[in-house]
């Protein structure tokens, strides 16, 4: 083979300079012969120099330099000796030579330098390598010839585009499944740039992964990279490999890299030879090698992970073809050659994220390319049924939606060109998927007869033929089998398929390396579908293996997923046939008798699994995206109903193809309700948005991803006006620029109906913001707009904030960071700015702009253009620059900026000067009312107005004008320096309103203490000093005592170490004062020198020294300075830690000091010690001595001490442990004392036969005695029988109480000083006896029966809770009658027989002086009542009787009872709740109540009435009220739950006038609507003295709230008021508040549920309540608000125990708030807080008077 040199048409010298180093290195590895032949090239000069160096590396770099500066020739030649003569020439080196010199094979020439051959030089390798490249071409182009053989337009690849992913790595470690749609919006997730395909071989060295769905064209577009290849389009590439998948699937046995290689592109005659060289060239160059591996999605198996891989060094060792390949596509060998796989997106997972592997995604026809490639396919077809085809395709949306993807558009446009030509009629189109593959399988059928047709259908015609065909691909389909071998196929379905064109024959390559030939599909869809077909016909298969084929499949995959070389589109088909429109075809191919109806059942259990799917909640967006294409291809309106009932759709991280949209579209069009279509980090073609006003009730649209940019929203722009529904729109995490959203900005003027946007996470500055701002306000229905995560300047919010204050919807401003802006506006016209003119529509304005760096540069700017707020109530500036001076301007401007509530300055560079600065502007600004600021200013910094009073100067003087104003200054976290505490105290001094200062967790030195204390007195409106959490040590602490000497203002000191800690004041001379010094460390020094500071203080009133460790000898000290004390109320030393000795020590107190009237002490678990005092002269002492666990020494020294006592003592000993010695001693030593009448022994472990002794000696002597004894064994028989004794023991016993396990015994005096005992006949002197709540029954009272006959002068029996059988009936029928005296029965009894009942009605006394009986909740029976009722008519006079909650009889016998009462014509007070009668009774009652002139109290609540509709309806409740005009001096009535409506009311206010001593009122529960109620409230103004008024459970509204705030004010003594569960909104909320203003007797107010979830003003009227005790304003949705309004004024309810705020909106904020305040609240007990969102947990919350459950 002889070379030949052609002329080099480069630059030569450039090309040395190039390859210098290569030259370097391969002549340092060359003999001395060799160098010497091209130092001979050298001139002389230069080769002495060069040779004179001594290193061989020098002396040959210097060569190289020589020939890269000399002339072209030399350097010519210069390599040409380097070519003839050098040994083991790199391949790449050599190559580069041989082109550069020129040679190629059968030239006749040689090169002007005399060439040689050399044994050396392997120049046949060479061509070896260009024949077998030739021949490569060859075979590339041949490929591309047979698969391009059908495309209708040519294919160019520099304007084919493909989607080049990037993928934002993910926190964390790498996970193997794909990111869900929990995270982020932009980690994992990709990013994506269009390229074209020709780019993707121009950059060598990489592994690329060309994804496409089904029918994309991945094929064909990689054999036209083989043929631009072939064409030299990528000359860095030497060597192009072009595998497919579906023939690598035919090789079983492991191969090396060559005979993989070469057995799909084999040498020529398979020379050995040509073949080594070759292979050794790729070894050698892997950079000028590409291998392209189509359809990898074919492939049965998975590829290896890279870590499994075993060695791979050695390139000639056969792999199974799993690791052979994963060792190519993850650079294990050959790491520098190119390698392109093409896939579908759902197997990129096998591709293991390799070293430089990029991924991309083919592009699929956009609307234009859809009409281009339909212009191609149709241009012979005609110019009218083209042009007839293309606007089938563009306009129909279908359709269209499919053309997307290419092959798909193919299959369109086969099927519009069948339709065209079936007998030349137009067809129906189809409007799914599957229906489009119906009609190509019939447009193949027609194939068959060269298009002629028949009157037999086609799909009968072949039915057979069909039926097979569809069983193959059934069968491969389950086989995973896509290339069917000819022995697979039967000759006839050969002939058929291919004719049709359904098959397609293949070429095939053994791994043998014979050639064979196999079938395919024409494509896999086409398989699927035929095997779609078998399913939905065939006999043999059952319903539970369709259903099994019916699995929803996910586009998220996993590595782990399994394996298919299908498109997953086989349930899709499967529902696509379950269609009505396919059923004939269906039948057709079925081709049996009743055919009709099978093929309906299957296809309705294709369609009832469906609608199994979509009732499941759990289903994924991808799963959801295929249900939707499933119930898209049923065309079943109902199934897509249903699958549209879900509120909101989230797709994540997937490509939404056309198909995809058009299959949603379908589905919430069905739906009923408004979906949310939330879409985010999915890709999407700008053609697919135009499906979107398909989206008929979707009205919340969401876009999250770095994808969406401005093209996106351009886009975007054009179909926003289409979407009728949409409200909302987000657009977030995307790349939105000013540009696109000033385009959205203009779209979304066309879109009325839009509430919400958010394109937060974009890239939008000033213009940007500005312009959606003010174009989005001026929308009618617009509510909010979201701007965070984009950029800001100080000039950009300036600007906004003038914009916005134009605005007169807006509602809400707030800029962070200059980052984030949200905007909120207002939908309501009739709220009222707060606290403002009434004739101001406006709401209240809020603006918020932190973290800005906004400084005193800006504040006049910024001031100015907040005037143009017509209404701003809350200005936050925190976390900004403003410093002092900015904040002085600011309060300098105040005066101009109108209506504002609060001024947020925190974190804002301030300090103590500009607190003080603050100080002085509280005192001096007229609206200022509070100033809150933490740790010297630098943190909280908070200044809130009064709005309330800034009305107009023409209404009010100056002198009135902001006068009054409680003021507050609140400084936290402090270290006030004692020179700024006398700074502070001197602005605060010159406050001419209330004011209260807040001190509370301050770091206070003893002098700053001293500087407060010195400037105290000179603070003349000063209210509150709070120094709550201040460690002040117990010297500073008596510096803040001696307050009250040196102010007498002072009213409170309360001193609690490091806890709450307040000083009270009074507007003038503080009458009396309170002193509380608690958890301190009091010494005997400090306990002299506090009393000697509280003997200048005449008016102390309470003293509190608890929990101080003063233990005995401090108490000593401080009982022996009390008698220099002047305290007119109490003294606490509780907690102390004091023994029986120091509890001796304070009851001596009663004898030291003679205002002492009580001492109360426990030395148990409860510690406490109270010294009580009275002013007035003191007639009785009391002293309580609880757990004292007294020896007998204590107790002789306590006898002593009582014994001393010059006033009548109350004694009460409760749980003392006596042993028997000690305790008889103690009895017999109270027996001797006369000083104690009253004697209180509880749970002191006392025996029935103490308790007896103790009885029996102590109503001995002559003097009344009262005796009150609790065991916890006094209950039952014990107690019955312990009463019985005593009365047998002591007739002088008087009266006598048994209540739970307590007896208390009244003893009358006895004359003589010795006891006798009684005789029989003599009568005890009980007057009174009653048993309550102890457990006693029927049984137990054997014992008291003789007892009790003897007490001839009782009048008073009552048993309550008593379990009644006949021996308790019978005990009350030997007593009664033996009871002539008796006055008062009340037996409460619990499951009495009827019959017993009766034994006791019939026992009842019939005496003269009988006038008051209870049997409330007994059970009667029609027995009872009949007796009950005869026996009421022997008791003429009776004044009193309750039968409330009796039941058992009929209304027949309650008539008779009825009939009975009513002869009791003095009754003053009648109780009959729960009363069941009929229409007679009714009559009977209503007579009777004519001649009842005495009557004075009557409960008639919850009265049953059995009889006819219309007297229900009113007739019988009318005739009951008329007969009260007979009533004259009414004190009570109680006519709860008549319902007696506005009818009923009109007749009971006739009469209510008249009763002028009516003190209680109670109408709930009876439909009163405002029309009576008002009628109602007048009539009450009448009644002076009304002290209890419920009208709770009925239909009052706003004018009954202004009515009743009118009438108040004349009912002075109204003391109780129940307006729950009425509907009186907001503004009968506010005309209770002036009702409130006047109630002083107030104590309970429950306004539960009324209506108004504004109670503030209903809060803040409490304070004029003095007496309130209960207030409930539970279940009425109040927020936080209430709660800050109730902490301000619960202090100064001083009376109120209890309140209740359950079911509001009070946050754990609010509930701290209320929380704080309580340490000022002593009186309260209990505050209801259940049903609020409040984490109870919170430290602050701790309170155990906060109540937030019923556990």
């Amino acid at each position: 083979m002889r070379m030949e040199m052609v002329d080099w048409p480069g630059d030569i010298l450039a090309l040395v300079a190039q390859e210098a180093s290569a030259l370097v290195e391969l002549l340092c590895e060359q003999s001395s012969l060799v160098l010497d032949r091209i130092f001979a090239l050298v001139e002389p000069i230069t080769l002495d120099r060069i040779q004179s160096l001594t290193s061989t590396r020098d002396r040959v770099s210097a060569i190289v330099d020589y020939f890269k500066s000399s002339d072209r020739n030399s350097c010519t030649r210069f390599l040409t000796t380097v070519y003839q003569y050098g040994e083991n020439i790199p391949l790449l080196l050599e190559t580069t030579l041989v082109s550069t010199l020129g040679y190629t094979s059968g030239s006749n020439h040689t090169c002007e330098t005399d060439l040689i051959a050399s044994p050396h030089v392997k120049r046949p390798r060479l061509d070896h390598l260009q024949s077998y490249t030739d021949s490569l071409k060859s075979m590339v182009l041949q490929k591309h010839k047979s698969v391009a053989e059908a495309v209708v337009k040519d294919i160019h690849l520099e304007d084919t585009w493909v989607y080049l992913r990037h993928r934002n790595p993910p926190r964390g470690k790498d996970k193997t499944i794909q990111p869900q749609a929990s995270l982020d919006i932009h980690e994992g997730e990709e990013s994506e740039h269009k390229v074209s395909v020709e780019s993707l071989l121009k950059t060598t060295n990489r592994v690329v992964i060309l994804l496409g769905q089904a029918g994309s064209g991945k094929t064909l577009l990689v054999h036209c990279l083989g043929r631009d290849w072939a064409a030299g389009s990528f000359p860095s590439i030497h060597l192009l490999f072009l595998l497919e998948f579906r023939q690598l699937n035919l090789i079983s046995r492991d191969l090396s890299l060559k005979e993989l290689l070469f057995l799909f592109y084999p040498a020529c005659d398979d020379d050995e030879e040509e073949s080594d060289a070759v292979f050794e060239f790729i070894l050698s160059n892997p950079e000028k090698v590409c291998f392209i591996f189509d359809g990898y999605d074919e492939f049965r198996a998975k590829l290896t992970h890279p870590k499994k891989l075993s060695s791979i060094s050695d390139s000639h060792k056969p792999l199974p073809m799993t690791d052979l390949l994963s060792g190519l596509c993850n650079r294990k060998f050959l790491p520098d050659c190119t390698v392109l796989v093409t896939c579908r997106p759902r197997d990129v997972t096998d591709m293991f994220g390799s070293p430089g592997c990029i991924t991309c995604e083919l592009q699929g026809f956009d609307r234009l390319g859809v009409k281009e490639y339909a212009e191609q396919y149709f241009h012979k077809k005609g110019e009218e049924v083209k042009k007839k085809a293309i606007n089938l395709l563009i306009n129909n949306q279908h359709l269209l939606s499919m053309s997307h993807v290419p092959g798909l558009c193919h299959i369109c446009c086969v099927c519009l060109e069948y339709l065209f030509s079936h007998d030349g009629t137009d067809q129906q189109l189809p409007t799914s998927l599957t229906q489009i593959y119906m009609q190509i399988l019939l447009a193949f059928l027609k194939r068959i007869n060269g298009g002629a047709l028949s009157g037999t259908s086609p799909l009968q015609k072949y039915r057979s033929k069909i039926v097979e065909m569809s069983q193959l691909a059934l069968k491969g389909l389950e086989e995973s089998t896509i290339v069917f071998m000819d022995t697979d196929v039967s000759p006839d379905l050969q002939e058929f398929g291919v004719k049709s064109g359904i098959l397609s024959r293949v070429k095939l390559t053994h791994e043998d390396g014979s050639s064979g030939c196999g079938f395919t599909f024409m494509h896999l869809t086409m398989q699927e579908f035929l095997a779609a077909l078998q399913l939905m016909t065939s006999q043999n298969i059952t319903e539970s293996q369709l259903k099994k084929k019916l699995n929803l499949k996910t586009r998220w995959t996993t590595k782990i997923d399994p394996k298919s070389i299908f498109t997953d589109s086989l349930h899709v088909y499967i529902c696509g046939l379950a269609a009505d429109a396919c059923r004939s075809s269906l039948v057709q191919l079925k081709g049996n008798e009743g055919t009709t109806a099978w093929v309906q059942k299957r296809q309705a259990t294709v369609r009832n699994v469906l609608v199994g799917f979509a009732g499941s909640t759990s289903q994924t967006g991808p799963k959801i995206v295929e249900l939707c294409r499933c119930a898209h291809e049923t065309q079943d309106v109902k199934l897509a109903r249903a699958i549209g009932s879900r509120p909101q759709f989230e797709l994540r991280n997937i490509r939404l193809n056309a198909v995809d949209m058009d299959s949603l579209a379908f589905v919430t069009a069905a739906a009923e309700e408004n979906v949310c279509l939330d879409i985010a980090g999915c890709s999407i073609d700008l053609d697919c948005l135009e499906i979107l006003p398909s989206f008929r009730n979707v009205d919340h649209l969401i876009f999250r991803s770095r994808k969406y940019d401005d093209k996106f929203a351009e886009a975007l722009c054009g179909v926003l006006s289409k979407l009728q529904a949409l409200q909302k729109l987000d657009f977030i995490g995307g790349g939105l620029t000013d540009v696109g959203a000033a385009k959205l900005a203009r779209a979304l003027k066309d879109c009325p109906h839009i509430t919400q946007l958010n394109v937060s996470n974009n890239s939008l500055k000033d213009e940007g913001i500005t312009e959606i701002a003010e174009t989005l306000c001026r929308l009618p229905n617009i509510v909010s707009v979201l701007m965070k995560g984009n950029s800001i300047s100080t000039d950009g919010i300036l600007t906004l904030v003038e914009r916005m204050s134009a605005c007169s919807s807006v509602q809400k401003v707030h800029i962070e960071s200059n980052k984030h802006v949200s905007l909120f506006f207002s939908q309501s016209s009739n709220k009222l700015c707060e606290n403002t003119d009434l004739n101001n529509k406006e709401e209240p304005k809020n603006l918020t702009i932190k973290h800005c760096n906004i400084n005193i540069s800006n504040v006049v700017s910024l001031c100015n253009k907040l005037q143009g707020f017509s209404c701003i109530s809350i200005v936050d500036l925190s976390n900004n620059s403003l410093g002092n001076k900015g904040l002085k301007k600011i309060l300098d401007l105040l005066p101009k900026l109108g209506m504002i509530q609060e001024i947020n300055v925190s974190e804002n560079g301030v300090d103590m000067d500009g607190v003080v600065m603050l100080a002085s502007a509280l005192c001096k600004q007229k609206y200022l009312r509070k100033v809150d600021a933490s740790e010297n200013g630098k943190k909280k910094l908070v200044l809130w107005f009064d709005t309330s009073r800034r009305l107009d100067s023409r209404q009010l003087t100056r002198n009135v004008t902001g006068m009054n104003l409680h003021k507050k200054l609140s400084l936290t976290y402090c270290d006030i320096k004692p020179v700024y505490m006398t700074k502070l105290c001197k602005q605060l001094a010159e406050c001419e309103n209330p004011l209260d200062i807040e001190f509370s967790d301050l770091k206070l030195s003893k002098e700053s203490v001293e500087k407060l204390m010195l400037m105290l007195p000179k603070m003349s409106s000063l209210q509150l000093l709070n120094l709550s959490h201040v460690d002040l040590s117990t010297n500073e602490a008596l510096l803040l005592i001696r307050s009250l000497v040196d102010c007498q203002r002072v009213t409170a000191v309360e001193l609690r170490h490091r806890a709450e800690a307040f000083i009270k004041f009074v507007p003038e001379k503080a009458e009396a004062a309170i002193c509380k010094l608690t958890d301190y460390k009091l010494c005997k020094s400090s306990v002299e020198k506090l009393s000697r500071m509280l003997e200048n203080c005449p008016h102390l009133s309470e003293l509190d020294l608890s929990h101080n460790l003063l233990y005995d000898e401090g108490v000593k000290c401080f009982v022996d300075c009390l008698p220099k004390l002047k305290i007119s109320s109490s003294v606490s030393l509780t907690g102390n830690q004091i023994t029986q000795a120091g509890a001796l020590h304070l009851v001596n107190s009663m004898n030291t000091c003679e205002k002492v009237v009580a001492v109360e002490v426990s030395l148990g678990v409860e510690d406490q010690s109270l010294i009580k005092f009275v002013q007035e002269h003191v007639s009785d002492k009391t002293l309580r001595l609880r757990e004292c666990s007294f020896e007998v020494i204590h107790l002789k020294k306590l006898v002593e001490i009582v014994n001393r006592c010059p006033r009548l003592l109350t004694l009460e000993l409760s749980s003392n442990s006596l042993h028997s010695q000690g305790l008889f001693s103690l009895l017999d030593s109270l027996v001797e004392l006369s000083t104690i009448p009253t004697v209180k022994l509880r749970n002191n472990g006392l025996s029935s036969e103490q308790i007896e002794y103790f009885i029996k000696k102590f109503s001995s002597c002559h003097q009344q005695r009262d005796i009150r004894i609790e065991e916890p064994w006094l209950t039952g028989n014990a107690v019955s029988s312990l009463i019985a004794k005593c009365l047998n023991l002591q007739p002088n016993i008087k009266e006598i109480s048994v209540n739970r396990a307590s007896i208390n015994i009244i003893t009358e005096g006895n004359l003589g000083s010795i006891f006798v005992a009684p005789p029989e006949n003599i009568s005890p002197a009980l007057q009174s006896i009653s048993f309550d709540y102890c457990d006693i029954e029927g049984q137990h009272l054997a014992p008291l029966t003789l007892a009790i006959q003897k007490c001839h002068a009782l009048q008073d029996l009552r048993f309550s809770q008593l379990k009644v059988d006949r021996k308790g009936a019978d005990f009350f029928s030997a007593v009664i009658p033996f009871l002539q005296n008796l006055r008062n029965l009340s037996l409460d009894l619990k499951g009495a027989a009827e019959d017993e009942v009766a034994t006791l009605a019939e026992a009842l006394p019939k005496t003269a002086s009988f006038e008051s009986l209870s049997l409330s909740q007994l059970v009667l029976g029609d027995l009872g009542a009949a007796v009950l009722g005869r026996a009421l008519q022997s008791v003429p006079n009776l004044k009193s009787i309750n039968l409330s909650q009796c039941s058992g009889w009929t209304a027949a016998r309650g008539c008779d009872l009825v009939r009975g009462l009513v002869q009791c014509v003095s009754l003053a007070e009648i109780r009959l709740d729960s009363l069941i009668l009929d229409e007679e009774g009714i009559t009977i009652l209503a007579q009777g109540f004519s001649h009842l002139t005495s009557l004075r109290r009557l409960s008639l609540s919850k009265i049953r009435v059995e009889t006819s509709e219309t007297f229900v309806n009113g007739t019988g409740i009318l005739c009951l009220l008329s007969s009260f005009k007979s009533f004259r001096q009414m004190k009570e009535i109680e006519l709860e739950n008549w319902r007696m409506g506005d009818t009923g009311t009109y007749e009971l206010v006739k009469y209510i006038p008249s009763w002028t001593e009516l003190e209680k009122l109670s109408l709930s529960d009876n439909s009163v609507t405002d029309q009576a109620g008002e009628k109602l409230l007048v009539a009450l103004s009448h009644c002076r003295v009304l002290q209890k008024l419920q009208l709770s459970k009925n239909q009052l509204g706003q004018a009954s709230a202004a009515k009743l705030a009118q009438v108040v004010p004349l009912l002075p003594q109204l003391s109780e008021l129940n307006l729950s569960e009425n509907q009186f909104g907001q503004q009968g909320s506010l005309s209770l508040c002036e009702g409130l203003m006047s109630m002083k007797a107030l104590k309970i107010l429950h306004l539960t549920s009324i209506g108004s979830s504004d109670l503030v003003g209903v809060a803040s009227s409490l304070k004029h309540c003095p007496s309130i005790e209960d207030v409930s304003l539970s279940w009425n949705s109040c927020d936080d608000s209430l709660a800050r309004t109730l902490a301000e004024i619960l202090p100064l309810c001083m009376k109120l125990k209890r309140l209740d705020l359950e079911a509001n909106n009070i946050t754990t904020a609010g509930a701290t708030v209320i929380a704080k305040c309580l340490p000022s609240c002593p009186s309260i007990e209990v505050i209801r807080l259940w049903r609020n969102p409040i984490a109870k947990e919170d430290e602050h919350l701790k309170d155990q008077r906060l109540n937030f459950s019923s556990v």
